[in-house]
């Protein structure tokens, strides 16, 4: 998912993707060191960028609520 259409989603969404994210992730390196292999080494490189997408745009929402403070 692009940047700009997380930032439409509210922290609780974005929280539970980021849950579903790093299960996915450790189902992923868990693969690569049980088969020693997985589909494609970019499927984990995009969800790495994936979670700091999600990460990023926390950030920025609660930084700006801090602002309005």
């Amino acid at each position: 998912m692009k940047a700009h259409e997380l930032r439409d989603l509210s922290v609780a969404e974005l929280e539970a993707r980021i849950k579903d994210e790093i299960e996915s992730l450790q189902k992923l390196y868990f693969n690569k060191a049980v088969a020693g292999q997985v589909e494609s080494p970019a499927t984990i490189k995009n969800h790495r960028k994936e979670l700091a997408r999600l990460y990023t745009v926390i950030r920025e929402k609660k930084r700006a609520e801090q602002a309005e403070v």
